[in-house]
């Protein structure tokens, strides 16, 4: 599975979703600019020492991962409020991508208008904030795992 991360703007989000994809054997993708410092000082203060085992690829903006990921035999699914299916009524494969926006801004309607018919959510309550980033992202990628039989795990 393939975790892409829009613009992060916390370095522990993104470091607990690091480890989220290194126990499952996803890659973690960051799309830049990210709201923190990945150097190593950085990242040892956030506690991250097993950030060097992740498989974590970066990329200049959004046109630089599309360019190098988006192809016809993979499926990307967009996590946002509003969505036209909820995150447990989607059919994942084993190699999907599943995109989530920064922790204050979400996704750009940009990205959001021109894939509308793969935008997908996770159920809450009406009028309330919006999970933390890293709950989501574990919400929505173990969905995807337990539906390919938890594929490569024990």
């Amino acid at each position: 599975m393939n975790i892409v991360l829009f613009q992060p703007e916390i370095p522990h989000n993104t470091g607990a979703i690091g480890r989220t994809c290194l126990i499952t054997g996803s890659t973690l993708h960051l799309i830049h600019p990210l709201g923190f410092n990945l150097s190593e000082k950085s990242l040892k203060r956030s506690g991250l020492d097993y950030w060097q085992k992740i498989d974590v690829r970066h990329y200049l903006d959004y046109d630089d991962f599309v360019q190098q990921n988006f192809s016809l035999q993979t499926n990307y699914y967009f996590v946002e409020t509003g969505g036209k299916s909820t995150y447990a009524q989607v059919q994942y494969n084993t190699n999907d991508y599943l995109i989530f926006g920064s922790e204050t801004r979400g996704l750009p309607h940009w990205i959001l208008d021109k894939n509308y018919d793969k935008i997908i959510s996770i159920p809450m309550v009406d009028g309330e904030r919006s999970l933390n980033l890293s709950v989501a992202a574990g919400i929505v990628l173990y969905e995807a795992l337990r539906q390919n039989a938890f594929k490569g795990l024990s």
